[in-house]
């Protein structure tokens, strides 16, 4: 729990006012006062600009925004809805990064705090279990999520459908006849978005009566994909010929490590990512994605939050539309190239061909 100025003044064995002098500077206060004051609010935890900002109800018209990564164009996208909006309102920015790290999350918001911005667009891990919508309803600070899953908490969310996207996914792969499925994604405790699109392709592939797709869960920020997908495709007569990457980035990595282990995409396996970054469309083959209109979503997420400083109401959750795009790297399935397929009378170690 958040410590008030109210907390600070009773441990201290002070008067509120007494405290408020002391944080703003705006009066003298005895050493002795001064010592009793400073060592409450170490022991409590106490934010004094933030609280100070809720007293005097002044506005820096700052916004907050925190995001997983700056390396992930889609954040980028999504920021620069953000200023957009923000900028035409009068406000101005103060973003940071997590690194997809939970302790980084608290630490970032709180900082923000103390420099008193008015409030926060941010993507949490996962917004079912985040500590930073309490803590910023305790400090009395509005916020919206962006690319969250809806909560069972009702925080207000601007978002896609994570679960359908998936579950299309899934649908369009069958339709070009894969029947071995698999999916690299993100580490799902630092995502509930990955987590989402899983259960829908999982979902997606269950209703066709298929095997569950394999899921391969790997780091947002190093993922080693060459040693992990090669002894998955040792056996290729059980590995799968479709991906789902839990997002673009994942999935341009998947195709390197593909082709540096001798699989052509998508004649041997296809892939698709999510997020629908630029650069998606510039390669060879062109990136099969999910699209999310990450622009617009910024654009959304900084009018709701205006509107809740504003005292107006506003809905909980939005959804806003997604567009499966089917680019050269998902193909039809096909049988398994002769090069690829292990003799029996060998040992099944497979060699990427030269």
């Amino acid at each position: 729990m958040i410590a008030t100025i109210r907390d600070v003044a009773k441990k201290a064995s002070v008067s509120v006012a007494t405290v408020s002098r002391f944080v703003n500077d705006t009066g003298r206060v005895s050493n002795e006062t001064a010592f009793r004051v400073r060592a409450a609010i170490n022991e409590l935890g106490f934010r004094p600009n933030a609280v100070a900002r809720n007293l005097s109800k002044s506005h820096s018209r700052t916004l907050g925004v925190v995001i997983p990564s700056l390396n992930n164009p889609v954040f980028a996208d999504a920021v620069a809805g953000i200023n957009a909006e923000a900028r035409s309102c009068g406000y101005t920015l103060m973003f940071t990064s997590t690194d997809y790290n939970l302790e980084d999350e608290v630490r970032t918001v709180s900082t923000l705090l103390d420099y008193r911005v008015d409030g926060l667009i941010l993507t949490v891990a996962d917004s079912n279990i985040s500590l930073i919508p309490d803590m910023l309803k305790n400090a009395g600070v509005p916020y919206v999520l962006i690319y969250n899953q809806p909560s069972t908490y009702q925080h207000p969310t601007i978002t896609v459908d994570n679960i359908g996207a998936g579950w299309e996914v899934a649908q369009a792969l069958i339709g070009l006849g894969h029947e071995r499925l698999g999916m690299v994604a993100g580490q799902f405790l630092a995502s509930d978005r990955a987590d989402a699109r899983r259960d829908g392709f999982i979902n997606g592939a269950a209703e066709h009566g298929l095997k569950e797709p394999i899921v391969i869960e790997v780091d947002f920020v190093s993922p080693h994909l060459e040693k992990t997908l090669a002894p998955i495709y040792a056996e290729r007569e059980t590995a799968p010929s479709a991906l789902f990457c839990s997002n673009d980035l994942l999935a341009i990595s998947v195709i390197g490590a593909l082709g540096r282990l001798g699989l052509d995409v998508p004649k041997d396996v296809s892939v698709i990512g999510f997020d629908g970054i630029a650069v998606g469309t510039h390669l060879h083959p062109t990136l099969a994605t999910v699209i999310q209109p990450s622009y617009e979503m910024g654009r959304a997420a900084t009018r709701q939050l205006l509107d809740r400083l504003a005292g107006k109401d506003c809905p909980m959750t939005k959804i806003l539309p997604h567009t499966l795009r089917i680019g050269e790297s998902a193909g039809p399935a096909t049988k398994l190239s002769p090069a690829f397929l292990i003799n029996s009378n060998q040992k099944k170690q497979w060699r990427p061909s030269k």
